[in-house]
């Protein structure tokens, strides 16, 4: 099913009754494919939950449109519209069964859309199969553990038969190897039904691992919306390059002058076509490679062993961080006792950004 935004905009009044609204979604436009899974991805606050509940009819836009497929659904009921939603917190009935709680949804359909207990009992085991709980079904949810309790609440959205399932945050109660043993088979759950699916998420190793697609946001304003490493490799602004990457890319306050980058009294890279001026310098963890003659310079604080990497922390007084990452293989490791570490620069892992707005400036990488 595919999912279209225009011009989505939700506004709450401002508590105090005196200031501005609060817009929480502004003028959001998005075509979502038929059958793909789309990460709605920023941080607390920025409106992605607010975008999947006006998409699940929790919420009424403001102004602007909701369609699935050709069908206008901004004002239907929430239940009208045919989408399965899976929250936080699991929000199973305790003193259901897993079969029971994959049922209830079933239970409820009333006129041409109820079905006779045969058929509910196939779904819901089938919806139970897919999710690979079958075998659970007489236990309750606090005999569960966590990623058993989501899959339950997966299944009890998929039973439905939804035409678009959205997904809230539904990996932040698990603990790590959960987390990404679930994300997992939520993709392989995704692609074997072939449901459009909404996944909301400030984790952006979960959205870029699993998604055909990212929206990053920030204050409810859409920043980018690309493949996952298109947005990664090719950041529209200063805010999507910092809020992707783990670890973070290094920002550097520098100088353009002559088609150069200057950062402190060192020409760090050639950056043929970009304007003379103060800007921002990223610099992503795997852009540095070890050099004796490197251009640039740093302080050396530690080196961390990863294993087949190693991460060489260190200082420079032009970091607008507390410090610098770089990412190098483990051959690559300094020298005990090193005060200093020099550094070339891969050309396709600088990203320069205008000081005042942050926006992306290009420049030629040879």
């Amino acid at each position: 099913m595919k999912v279209v935004l225009e011009n989505l905009t939700k506004r709450f009044p401002n508590r105090n009754k005196k200031g501005d609204d609060v817009i929480a979604v502004n003028n959001f436009n998005f075509e979502i494919p038929d059958g793909q899974l789309i990460g709605l991805l920023g941080p607390s606050g920025c409106g992605k939950s607010t975008t999947l509940n006006l998409i699940s009819g929790l919420e009424t836009p403001s102004s602007g449109r909701i369609l699935f497929g050709e069908d206008d659904v901004t004002r239907l009921p929430p239940e009208n519209r045919g989408v399965g939603l899976v929250f936080q917190n699991y929000a199973l009935y305790p003193h259901l069964t897993v079969l029971e709680n994959i049922l209830f949804p079933l239970q409820n359909l009333r006129g041409a859309d109820k079905l006779s207990k045969e058929d509910m009992l196939k779904r819901a085991t089938e919806a139970a199969r897919l999710v690979q709980i079958d075998g659970l079904l007489e236990r309750k949810p606090s005999e569960l553990s966590g990623g058993q309790q989501q899959r339950v609440a997966i299944a009890r959205a998929l039973v439905k038969m939804p035409r678009v399932l959205l997904l809230d945050e539904p990996l932040s109660n698990l603990d790590a190897r959960l987390r990404l043993q679930t994300r997992e088979e939520i993709r392989r759950i995704q692609q074997e039904t072939g449901i459009t699916t909404i996944f909301v998420t400030h984790d952006q190793e979960e959205a870029m691992s699993i998604s055909d697609m990212i929206v990053v946001m920030e204050a409810g304003i859409v920043q980018q919306i690309g493949k996952p490493q298109d947005v990664y490799d090719d950041p529209a602004n200063l805010f999507v390059a910092k809020f992707l990457g783990t670890p973070p890319i290094n920002v550097f306050e520098g100088r353009l002058s002559g088609g150069r980058l200057m950062i402190g009294q060192e020409a760090v890279l050639s950056v043929p076509g970009a304007p003379d001026g103060i800007v921002w310098a990223g610099i992503r963890p795997e852009g540095f490679i070890p050099a004796a003659d490197g251009e640039f310079t740093c302080d050396l604080n530690r080196v961390e062993v990863m294993g087949r990497d190693i991460s060489v922390v260190c200082h420079h007084e032009k970091c607008a961080g507390a410090q610098i990452r770089a990412i190098i293989s483990a051959e690559s490791r300094p020298g005990d006792g090193a005060k200093t570490v020099r550094f070339r620069l891969k050309p396709r892992k600088v990203l320069l950004f205008d000081h005042e707005s942050g926006a992306r400036i290009p420049f030629e990488v040879k």
